[in-house]
C-alpha cells in the first residue's frame, strides 16, 4: 500500500482501513503464537501499513 494511494481517500475510509489492519494484525499475532503463521514477514508489512495510515490521518488533522 502506497502513501499516495492513501492520500486519495477521505478520513472515514482511512479510519475503516485502520480498523481492518488492526484486526488483521491481531489475527496474524495469534497465528504466530500457535505456530500456524506461514509468512512471518506479513506482521512487518501490516505494522508498516498501520503506521502509514496513522501518518496520513495526522497530516489531515493538522491541515
Amino acid at each position: 500500500m502506497k502513501a499516495s494511494e492513501l492520500r486519495e481517500k477521505n478520513q472515514e475510509e482511512l479510519q475503516g482501513l485502520l480498523t481492518d489492519l488492526h484486526k488483521e494484525y491481531f489475527n496474524l499475532t495469534m497465528q504466530k503464537g500457535t505456530g500456524a503463521l506461514s509468512q512471518p514477514d506479513q506482521l512487518k508489512t501490516v505494522r508498516r501499513d498501520m503506521a502509514r495510515v496513522k501518518t496520513i490521518l495526522g497530516e489531515m488533522a493538522r491541515a
